[in-house]
């Protein structure tokens, strides 16, 4: 069994590394959570076009930026991604039922969870040991 050992530097390069994913995937949730929230027009039409209740805009809205925030907050980051993992499921779901196209718009949760969790992964040093990756 061979043990993967990491410098101080590659420590440091990979939790650089995750603290940027982490906050662009936090700077993306904040927006929108934030536009829902208002909600812009944009948000009424896509909300209509989906099949979604427009009177839950703001509903989800909060849902996001209480689960990004949990996301944010190292101590409770990994709640945070596991609820805003099942929220992603749920976006991909309504994509998949109204047959948005498959690489920009059903796939896009799967794209930004892969971030979500990778940017997680490389910034805690626990989830690491967890789940290690074998040389």
């Amino acid at each position: 069994m061979t043990t993967a050992v990491t410098t101080t530097s590659e420590s440091n390069a990979l939790v650089w590394t995750g603290r940027v994913l982490s906050g662009l995937v936090i700077l993306f949730l904040l927006f929108d959570g934030a536009i829902k929230l208002i909600p812009l027009d944009v948000v009424i039409e896509t909300s209509r076009e989906l099949g979604i209740p427009t009177s839950l805009a703001r509903t989800l809205g909060i849902l996001t930026l209480l689960c990004t925030l949990l996301y944010a907050i190292p101590l409770t980051s990994v709640l945070g991604a596991v609820l805003m993992t099942g929220y992603l499921g749920g976006a991909i779901y309504v994509h998949v039922l109204n047959g948005s196209p498959l690489l920009t718009h059903t796939l896009f949760g799967v794209y930004l969870g892969i971030m979500m969790w990778g940017g997680l992964f490389l910034r805690d040093p626990q989830l690491r040991q967890i789940f290690p990756f074998r040389r």
